[in-house]
Parts: structure tokens; C-alpha cells; sequence
């Protein structure tokens, strides 16, 4: 099936962009899903399946400069097979990233050239205002809108007010939306934030309900849903992969899997998640007080004044104790690297040398 690029998010500013690769007789493409190094990607000519070319992974110095859903990418198509190769991949407007799970310090971008990020929380076992908190800090870090969706609210009637109330204070200036992917309630609202050529990603931990909210707005049962598990309301992870989904004459969604490990990867926005803590901050004796022992600290004055949460300062400290801890690793981690590079440029001229005095 053939596409319209600008139902997929194409403007002049790409095609300016792009206009060097056009030159190559490569085509604009849009990646839709990745599993294994393997895309799909969507073009004018319809679906295609793709790899990565062995230049561009040769040339990428990490998993964060290779192809992600929702990247624009210059593909260069097989004749006569609905297949291509992945040449370049175009600058990316906004993108998501989060470090990638385990041990290695490296980053992982999640989706790419997005308008808006709905951050999606369950009112039922999963409600968890810290948890959100860290979402935001990473919505706002990727460049994209945030806007909350509290999902689940026909089982919440009793408490729903109080809990929309509780995030609002803690997103200030994010819209907050309640809403109920298995009764319709409140799915309107989607038609605020989405259109033709708009990208939204839908992101959440597990069992909040992301795929059931996809398959209300696609019409249908596009992915699979499973029920969570009645002790702590935590889902299965049903959503598997990454994945750009065409909603007719409502713009795209990325549906994300559920993260089992959310950590940070930049610290861009940390003020405008905590606003409310880092003007407090201002007004410490010490510029470099951390709001513990040390004394004339306003954010301590703040918590024993009841204006400020101590659950909120609580999160406050142990993101940024987070931050500290992955900056180091960073710091670590492009030494090694550096010395690889100059290793190699030795070795190189090593060699040259060698072949000049034969």
C-alpha cells in the first residue's frame, strides 16, 4: 500500500533536508517498526523492509546514531523486491532516550521526531506519582509536549478527583486528562493534541493500558492486550516493540512497551520537572546545598512548613544522585573511548610509515 508522505509527517523542511540524498537516487522513508536490526519502514512506494548499510553502522559511534522508530531516514531501495538498505538517517527535531537497561552506559532513543508525548498512569495498583515524575523529567529532556493521561478512570470514580488534583500540583503547566480506554470515556481528547503529519508516543510502565488505548483510537484489535495481574495491577509487557501506527486523518502513534528500568540519560530537564524545588533551592545560604545537613536550607524550611512533600524531595535527590552517578560513568566511558580512537590513529601511522620506508 502506497503512503502520502505528509500523512506521515513530511513538510519542506525535510525536503530541503533531504535534498542531498535525493541527489543519490536515495528515497525518503519513515521507520515504522525495529526488531532485531531489522526495520520496516514506511515510503511513497508502500511498506518496505530494511538493514542498516554497512557504512552507517561502521561509522555510528553508538546504538543512539543508528535508525529508531519514528526517524526519517534516506534509503536506498532494492529493484524489483520491497526491500532497501538504510544509507543516513535525517536530523532528528525531538527524540526520547533513556540509558539502556543493564550495566552499559549508553543511550537508547525510544522514538524519534515526536510532537507529543502522552504519559500514560493506571488510577487503579499502578498509581504512582514518583514513577510519573521521572517520565516527565524524560518527556521534557526529548523536546516533545507532554500531556498526562490518567487512564482507568471507571474504576477510580471515588478517588479520581483527588488524584487528578495531586498530579496537577506536581506537573505544573502539563495538561492532565482522565480517561478509560475500555468504556471510551474522555478518548476525545486525543483529537486536541493529534492530526494529519502529527506524531504522538504513548508511554508507560506496564498494564496501564497503552495498547487497549491504541486499539479504541485504530478501531479495532491491533494489538494484543492481556489482563494484569490482580494483586498489583502490573501488566505483561503485551507490547513488545516499538511500533508507528497510521491513525486515517488523526495523524501517527508510538506505542512503546512498558519499561521494566526507566533511567535517566541527559539532565535538560530537571528544573522544569522540579520548578518547584529548584526555586526553593534559590533561596539557600549555600549556592551548592544539597538539603540535608546543611543549615539556612529553604527547601528543608519548606518541608517542615508543610508547603513542600518530603516524598517530593525524596524523588528530587535521588534523580539527581542518579544524574551524578551516569555523568561519571559518561566521563569514564569517552576516555576509554578516546584512547581507543588514538590507539587506532597510532596504529594507522604505524603502518603508513612502514609502507613509505619499503
Amino acid at each position: 500500500m502506497p503512503f502520502d508522505l505528509k500523512d506521515l509527517g513530511w513538510d519542506d523542511e525535510w525536503s530541503r533536508v533531504f535534498a542531498p540524498h535525493a541527489a543519490e537516487g536515495l528515497i525518503p522513508a519513515r521507520v515504522a517498526i525495529e526488531f532485531n536490526h531489522i526495520f520496516r519502514l514506511y515510503a511513497e512506494s508502500g511498506e518496505l523492509r530494511a538493514q542498516h548499510s554497512g557504512r552507517l553502522l561502521h561509522r555510528a559511534e553508538g546504538r543512539q546514531q543508528l535508525a529508531a522508530v519514528g526517524d526519517w531516514v534516506a534509503a536506498r531501495p532494492t529493484p524489483g523486491e520491497a526491500m532497501a538498505t538504510i544509507e543516513a538517517l535525517l536530523p532528528r527535531r525531538t527524540h526520547f532516550s533513556r540509558k539502556v537497561a543493564g550495566e552499559l552506559t549508553e543511550e537508547q532513543v525510544v522514538a524519534a521526531n515526536i510532537d507529543t508525548v502522552f504519559l500514560v498512569m493506571g488510577l487503579d495498583g499502578d498509581y504512582n506519582p514518583r514513577r510519573l515524575e521521572r517520565y516527565i523529567e524524560m518527556a521534557y529532556e526529548s523536546g516533545a509536549s507532554p500531556v498526562i493521561l490518567l487512564n482507568k478512570a471507571d474504576v477510580a470514580a471515588d478517588h479520581l478527583a483527588a488524584n487528578i488534583d495531586e498530579i496537577s500540583s506536581l506537573a505544573v503547566g502539563i495538561p492532565v486528562h482522565a480517561l478509560s480506554a475500555r468504556t471510551g470515556q474522555g478518548l476525545d481528547i486525543f483529537d486536541r493534541y493529534m492530526g494529519r503529519g502529527r506524531t504522538a508516543a504513548l508511554l508507560g510502565s506496564s498494564g496501564v493500558g497503552k495498547s487497549t488505548l491504541v486499539n479504541a483510537l485504530v478501531g479495532e484489535e491491533l494489538l494484543k492486550t492481556r489482563a494484569v495481574r490482580t494483586d498489583d495491577s502490573r501488566g505483561r509487557h503485551t507490547t513488545r516493540h516499538r511500533h508507528l501506527i497510521l491513525l486515517p486523518g488523526r495523524g501517527l502513534l508510538i506505542d512503546t512497551p512498558g519499561m521494566r528500568e526507566l533511567q535517566l540519560w541527559t539532565q535538560e530537564g530537571t528544573i522544569q520537572t522540579f520548578d518547584d524545588v529548584e526555586t526553593l533551592a534559590e533561596g539557600c545560604h549555600f549556592t551548592d546545598c544539597r538539603h540535608g545537613a546543611e543549615p539556612r536550607c529553604a527547601v528543608k524550611q519548606a518541608i517542615e512548613d508543610g508547603t513542600l512533600a518530603p516524598e517530593r524531595l525524596a524523588s528530587y535527590l535521588k534523580l539527581q544522585e542518579e544524574r551524578h552517578s551516569l555523568d561519571a560513568r559518561k566521563n569514564v566511558r569517552a576516555q576509554i573511548e578516546e584512547k581507543r580512537k588514538m590507539k587506532t590513529v597510532s596504529q594507522s601511522l604505524k603502518k603508513l610509515y612502514k609502507s613509505r620506508d619499503r
